[in-house]
Parts: C-alpha cells; sequence; structure tokens
C-alpha cells in the first residue's frame, strides 16, 4: 500500500512540475510579434528524451544561430544574416514537407532573439508540417546546457 501511495504522489509531483514549467514557458515565450505558436514548439526535455532514445524517429535538427550545437544539430549560421536564411532554405528545399525538423537559436531571450523568427517564418513558407521551434526563451546555456542535455561532441 505505502508502495502504491508513494508512486501515486510521485507522479502527481511530476506533472505538477511539468506542468508548472510549461507555463513559465508559454508565457515567457508567447507573445504579439511571435509568429509562432504553442503548437510549433517542442520543450528541450522532449527533444533530450528523444535523442537519448535511439528506437525514437530522430529529428533533422539546425542550429539558426551562434551558439554551441546540441547533439545531431547542423549549425547553418544566424538565421538574421541573409546567407545564413538563404542556406536554411536551400537545406529545406530538398526534405519532404512531412520532415520533422527542429530549429533553435538560444543566443538570447527569445524577446530579442533576432534568429528564429526568420527561420520559423521559412519553415511555414516553406509548408512544412512537423516543424519546431526548440523552446529556450532564456538562452541555450540555461535552457539547454546547465540541464545537462547533450551536446555535439560530448
Amino acid at each position: 500500500m505505502k508502495k502504491i501511495l508513494f508512486t501515486l504522489l510521485f507522479s502527481i509531483s511530476i506533472i505538477s512540475i511539468s506542468n508548472a514549467q510549461t507555463s513559465i514557458n508559454t508565457n515567457q515565450s508567447l507573445d504579439k510579434k511571435d509568429n509562432w505558436t504553442q503548437k510549433d514548439l517542442i520543450e528541450p526535455a522532449a527533444l533530450a528524451a528523444i535523442l537519448a532514445n535511439p528506437k525514437a524517429k530522430q529529428p533533422l535538427i539546425y542550429n539558426i544561430g551562434v551558439v554551441e550545437n546540441i547533439k545531431g544539430a547542423k549549425n547553418l549560421g544566424a538565421a538574421s544574416e541573409k546567407e545564413n536564411l538563404e542556406r536554411l532554405r536551400k537545406t529545406l528545399s530538398g526534405l519532404p514537407k512531412t520532415s520533422y525538423v527542429v530549429v533553435y537559436c538560444g543566443c538570447c531571450p527569445f524577446s530579442r532573439c533576432p534568429n528564429i523568427r526568420p527561420a520559423v517564418a521559412m519553415l511555414k513558407s516553406m509548408g512544412f508540417n512537423n516543424g519546431k521551434l526548440l523552446n529556450i526563451p532564456t538562452n541555450v546555456k540555461k535552457d539547454w546546457i546547465d540541464k545537462g542535455y547533450p551536446l555535439a561532441g560530448k
């Protein structure tokens, strides 16, 4: 009986923490100037879990900023620069529109990032229906690295 009660309380705690984190991230990242919705975001913990599971369908991950590469990411450079945005367009043009694509920057808070909006706009304009923005509303250090999520080469 104690084991069942412990399991139940533990599960409720995890769900509460998860919901609290989601609502915090949602409030920080979605405002009137953003060109994405909550369904366009993928949480860092969710992406880290996918990367850790070799049986999971692995997304194509593109670093569209000037930060460290997370595991499996291809660095395309800052999407705020015309040549790098064109590099993203060329990279995406050869992919099926159903491809699981994740873009991220993390150079600064979402509210000031010059790279995420052009990249998200490109994903949407090209018709990618499974394109995601990694929800790192503060920066890649705080929202990815400090949590111990995997980096390239480590």
